[in-house]
């Protein structure tokens, strides 16, 4: 999808370049000098100017959204790392069944959470079947020893943290950003673009140079969009780490 956006973005702005080429043989002479010229000037830096914030804007909040996901993920690997130290540590056969359990949940986690392996619905934010999650058979563990009790009590704590970091990953919206955003941009970007090609008589050098900023503007939105979608695209988030955080049962 942002490479689509991009690519739409990008031939908006080449019809915005042609545009101004053409404007500039048709209208007369007086309406691109003179007061007509510095208006046309200054209305152009105005809009350049709010493009430029708002690019900014965007950026910035996608670029947070990314990293906090990223720290979920990171928590997310960390708590499962934790969870299944502590059953190994509690040791029995309840232990070896749960941690079991714990690798089958993981790799359902990740194909629901990264997207583009399976789409996370309404159906994927409840667990598969109560009776048969991790943290339900930890309810269920009868500790002989105090050692196994507090291993018990941090297990369920970390479960806990676990379900509700999935939760949190798979509540978020496939893309964070707000489609009128990017196309009043992209609005504004056709404008300037327009206005820098009625500014000069056409010449090699002229419509390169436009082509080249197109690009460059095509290229940052698609950027923009990367960073808004943190499990799809470009940039995606590895769940490498995840997916391999626990090692084959021994």
């Amino acid at each position: 999808m942002a490479v689509i956006i991009a690519l739409a973005s990008f031939a908006l702005i080449l019809i915005s370049i042609l545009g101004g080429l053409f404007l500039r043989y048709r209208l007369p002479d007086s309406h691109l000098s003179g007061d007509s010229k510095d208006v046309i000037r200054l209305a152009t830096a105005l809009i350049g100017t709010m493009a430029a914030v708002v690019v900014a804007l965007l950026f910035a909040s996608t670029r947070s959204t990314y990293e906090v996901t990223n720290g979920h993920v990171a928590r997310l690997t960390a708590g499962v790392v934790e969870l299944d130290q502590l059953l190994k540590e509690y040791g029995g056969p309840e232990s070896a069944e749960l941690r079991r359990a714990l690798r089958t949940d993981l790799a359902a986690m990740v194909a629901a959470i990264w997207r583009d392996e399976a789409p996370a619905t309404g159906q994927a934010l409840r667990p598969v079947s109560h009776e048969e999650s991790v943290l339900y058979k930890l309810r269920q563990l009868d500790p002989k020893t105090p050692v196994q009790a507090a291993l018990k009590t941090r297990a369920l704590a970390v479960s806990s943290d676990i379900e509700q970091t999935r939760l949190t990953l798979l509540s978020q919206p496939p893309d964070s950003l707000s489609k009128p955003f990017i196309t009043v941009l992209v609005l504004w970007l056709c404008f300037i673009f327009a206005s820098f090609s009625m500014s000069s008589k056409a010449n090699p050098t002229l419509v390169t140079v436009l082509l080249i900023c197109g690009f460059t503007a095509a290229t940052a939105i698609y950027l923009i969009l990367e960073l808004g979608q943190p499990f799809d695209g470009l940039l995606q988030l590895s769940n490498g780490a995840l997916r391999n955080a626990l090692s084959p049962l021994s």
